[in-house]
């Protein structure tokens, strides 16, 4: 139980830094010293070898079950899980709350922290090639447009959600990119940050004699959602990290560009939502964004003697 609470408080530092744009879970797991084991069990998980779990009524078909759930630590990813899950919960009330009511200091901390991040990231690229060059200038572009688009015209259909679901896992994880900054980028991030809330106030509501109606419109979110997490687990998440082992300096370049065209993002809604009320005044924006930078600065020098090895599984 000791070893089962540990692992779910280090679940629980993930989870919280995964619901804010410019923190990588990846990132604290790295701190906390489990990203190594983290990536091997992700990557032993092998839907095939489940097949045991067909046969659970029989002897020999338990034994195989149990061998493979311990081959690929699924008690440590258990506990991961519930404790990430629980963070998500938890603060992404907080977080749809700051940034619908309190736009200019929120997205102010949001811009400090993704340009903060896309400079820490650049300085791990030691020599710039006419190559990397291009595909960081492809990945600015390709950012600021599809924030722009999505700033006004935003989808929540089940497409979007999955995809969403898919691209946040494969930036959860790696270290230094954050799966709610892509999320950001998507038009998802207001959304998705206020479902979580909704479904348990649907549920709860379910006992005042509200209906189902709420509980399954927000459930199939959820659904969504985690169907694109598991295909993004199997799918994307390995391309990337192949596409890191083979050409790692080329591919953090095009991910850390993609930052810095999404800063349009929130810089644009800092300078929507400038006013006259105390929150609401440009110092209070450069503020927020000199804290959340210095957030990243910090958390950098505090990870500066671990190493992160691209691997190729």
């Amino acid at each position: 139980m000791r070893k089962f609470l540990t692992v779910y408080c280090k679940g629980f530092a993930m989870g919280s830094a995964d619901v804010v744009p410019g923190v990588s879970g990846a990132t604290i797991a790295l701190i906390v010293g489990i990203y190594d084991r983290l990536i091997r069990a992700i990557t032993a998980i092998d839907p095939r070898a489940f097949r045991p779990a067909m046969r659970v009524h029989e002897p020999t078909g338990r034994t195989a079950l149990r061998t493979e759930l311990e081959r690929i630590d699924a008690a440590f990813l258990v506990a991961l899980g519930l404790g990430i899950g629980t963070a998500i919960v938890a603060f992404s009330e907080l977080m749809h709350t700051a940034v619908t009511e309190y736009p200019v200091p929120t997205y102010g901390f949001f811009s400090g922290l993704i340009g903060a991040s896309a400079i820490v990231l650049y300085g791990e690229i030691e020599q710039w090639t006419r190559r990397r060059v291009v595909v960081s200038a492809a990945g600015v572009v390709v950012a600021a447009g599809v924030t722009g688009l999505t700033q006004t015209t935003a989808s929540h259909g089940p497409a979007m959600i999955v995809l969403a679901g898919g691209v946040a896992i494969c930036a959860m994880l790696l270290p230094g990119v954050s799966g709610a900054f892509f999320l950001l980028i998507l038009g998802q991030y207001e959304y998705m940050t206020g479902v979580p809330s909704a479904f348990i106030d649907a549920l709860i509501g379910v006992f005042d004699g509200n209906g189902l109606a709420p509980v399954v419109e927000t459930g199939t979110v959820i659904a969504l959602f985690g169907l694109g997490v598991f295909v993004g687990l199997f799918t994307m998440a390995h391309a990337v990290r192949r596409a890191l082992a083979a050409y790692r300096a080329a591919t953090l370049a095009f991910l850390v560009s993609l930052m810095v065209g999404a800063l349009r993002l929130p810089v644009t809604e800092v300078m929507t939502n400038l006013g006259m009320g105390p929150l609401e005044r440009p110092l209070v924006a450069v503020a927020a964004a000199v804290v959340g930078a210095g957030a990243v600065l910090l958390v950098d020098h505090t990870t500066a003697g671990l190493e992160y090895e691209p691997s190729d599984a």
